[in-house]
């Protein structure tokens, strides 16, 4: 069994009976695409919420919009289902103490997890738990073996969605 780290903007795709995981959620969002029955997985680290502020984009993997499309085409290439994929969602976590404004560059959470959302009903893939916002930040664990999400967070008890 390997445990695979995706850092900040990457993603990658796991088999049974490996894990996947990404330290360091804060105002980033970790979803995992996953087929259960297939046993593929995958995590994408999502920085910020809407590639179109970006011409050229480099990397698909940084944007909510084109990381989880890209993470779901990828998924079916290896043998996922997509009428199987279901989704568990993690972070978008308010990280800094000020004044909460509409359009302000400390709403980059909340920006997130609706634009991770949004594109999971585009794509019509269920989201089957989560644990977002708040103003903690989140490291998570997928199982392949019992799909379980493990979320661990400074200062809380360990949780499994």
């Amino acid at each position: 069994m390997a445990n695979v780290t995706v850092g900040i903007a990457e993603f990658k795709i796991i088999k049974s009976p490996d894990q996947i995981m990404t330290v360091g959620l804060g105002s980033c969002c970790g979803v995992v695409l996953y087929d259960e029955l297939n046993k593929v997985a995958g995590l994408v680290h999502i920085l910020l919420s809407d590639s179109k502020c970006e011409k050229n984009i480099v990397n698909k993997a940084k944007y909510a919009d084109t990381g989880i499309t890209l993470l779901y085409e990828e998924m079916k290439k290896v043998g996922a289902n997509p009428r199987l994929i279901r989704a568990k969602l993690a972070g978008g976590a308010h990280m800094f103490n000020y004044k909460n404004t509409a359009g302000s560059i400390f709403t980059i959470g909340e920006r997130n997890v609706k634009a991770c959302k949004e594109t999971l009903a585009k794509l019509r893939i269920s989201i089957v738990s989560e644990d977002v916002l708040g103003s903690c930040g989140r490291t998570i664990i997928f199982d392949t073996l019992t799909s379980k999400l493990r979320i661990k967070s400074v200062g809380k008890n360990e949780k499994f969605i």
